[in-house]
């Protein structure tokens, strides 16, 4: 069987997530495998395309291998998988899979994207291996790899693939009217307006901007994010986990810093394009990794203007309202074009202004949560290179580890025996619950005193 790894990440050969699938190689040679360094060639891959189309035609099974960036799959992959798509090779009935190291964060959206994109390819879909970063450094780790191999063996003798999503009908994408009044609500000082409007072909996106700019009481300003010069996507190098500069010296990191992130507000404009935000908009998120892992917009508001069928990409809407709860921003609202932009956009400024004035950030959820407490543990073990990242998160109170809450600990054991014990679980009855809610009893009295 002739299989074609598209190799993601920017470190090519010295890839981590790499050696799994060469660790995966090993142990089945009888295979032939062939590896293609899409993430760290990709400009070279745009100007000559015989060779990768031609292993694309020759496989039997298409693996793609990349580390997890920011909710999805690196930039460099996002291009490499737009130029598939616009070359016109047929891949109908050929298998696919992945292989992925992360930690864990968010590895469900970035392996959804990529379904996505191979049910658009016609691609059969076998479910992916996302691995921890250390797994292949455990038995328990590498024997998970191979038994993940020879259960894409096993899908493909069988033919049993993953089904296609059913896909909702295409609405009919409506245009904004510019033409607004500003609100008399007290206003922000600054929203910045984050936008990528490279591939805004109709208007649409612009015209939904000037109506958001014409509606807000306050000084907007537009980061043109598909005109930036970027000299690159983030190569995972960790060079600025020392000081915070990009390796590149294209000037982002100072932009990111003194033009957008210290706006009050920050509304986020593109176009839907392969189920994400397009190739610019996820450069322009990997390389924020100048930031490390702190959450430095965290209590700012932010919304989204978004040209593009935003009710059929379930995924995409899922990791909008991720990066808000991880970032601890107020999500003020996603305007589309699908339904009323006008009425949703008029909504957004509303809130915008209501959220920065009243300094609303709401309580974060499961998405949040969860996603902080992977960063918190990395952070804690990692301190020693992510030293800026590791100052943060101890000045927020972010490792809120549960050994921590000694007392709460200690006071379940004598509570556990009691519920454990028939008896006098049948004597206490009612009243354990009772005793779970005495606290919030007692706070609510108190809050009632004059």
């Amino acid at each position: 069987m002739n299989i074609t790894v598209l190799n993601g990440s920017p470190a090519g050969q010295d890839s981590i997530t790499l050696y799994t699938v060469k660790y995966i190689q090993k142990h089945f040679p009888e295979h032939v495998w062939r590896v293609l360094d899409v993430g760290q060639k990709i400009r070279a891959m745009e100007k000559s395309k015989d060779e990768w189309l031609e292993a694309l035609k020759e496989a039997d099974l298409i693996m793609f291998c990349y580390p997890v960036y920011t909710f999805l799959a690196p930039a460099q992959l996002h291009t490499f998988i737009g130029m598939i798509k616009e070359s016109g090779v047929s891949l109908k009935g050929k298998a696919a899979t992945q292989v992925t190291t992360s930690k864990h964060f968010y590895d469900t959206t970035a392996h959804r994207y990529i379904e996505e994109n191979c049910h658009d390819m016609g691609l059969q879909v076998i479910r992916g291996l996302s691995a921890d970063m250390d797994d292949l450094t455990t038995d328990k780790g590498r024997r998970e790899a191979l038994s993940f191999f020879g259960y894409v063996l096993w899908c493909m003798e069988k033919g049993i693939f993953e089904p296609e999503p059913v896909k909702l009908p295409a609405p009919a994408l409506r245009d904004a009217c510019p033409e607004a009044e500003k609100l008399t609500a007290p206003a922000p000082k600054r929203v910045v307006i984050a936008a990528d409007m490279s591939g805004d072909g109709s208007g649409r996106l612009r015209r939904m901007i000037d109506r958001l700019r014409n509606r807000l009481p306050c000084e907007t300003f537009i980061a043109d994010i598909g005109a930036y010069p970027f000299a690159g996507g983030c190569l995972g190098c960790f060079r600025c986990a020392a000081d915070g500069q990009c390796v590149y010296r294209d000037g982002f990191s100072d932009y990111l810093r003194d033009t957008i992130q210290t706006a009050d507000a920050v509304v986020y404009a593109f176009t839907v394009r392969d189920h994400s935000m397009g190739v610019k908009f996820k450069t322009y998120d990997d390389r924020q990794f100048c930031n490390g892992h702190r959450t430095v917009t965290m209590g700012r508001p932010v919304g989204y203007l978004i040209d593009g069928a935003l009710s059929r990409e379930g995924n995409l809407l899922e990791l909008i309202e991720a990066r808000a709860q991880v970032g601890g921003n107020a999500l003020a609202g996603i305007a589309t074009c699908e339904r009323d932009p006008d009425g949703e956009i008029d909504a957004l400024a509303e809130k915008l202004c209501r959220f920065v004035n009243e300094k609303y950030v709401p309580p974060r959820n499961f998405y949040g949560v969860g996603g902080m407490k992977i960063f918190r543990d990395l952070i804690w073990t990692m301190q020693g290179l992510m030293r800026e990242d590791h100052r943060f998160y101890k000045a927020h109170g972010f490792y809120d580890f549960p050994q921590k809450k000694r007392g709460r600990m200690l006071m379940m054991y004598p509570v556990g025996a009691m519920v454990n014990n028939p008896k006098l679980r049948k004597k206490i009855g009612d009243r354990f619950t009772g005793g779970m809610t005495a606290p919030y009893k007692k706070a609510l009295e108190k809050e009632a005193e004059p």
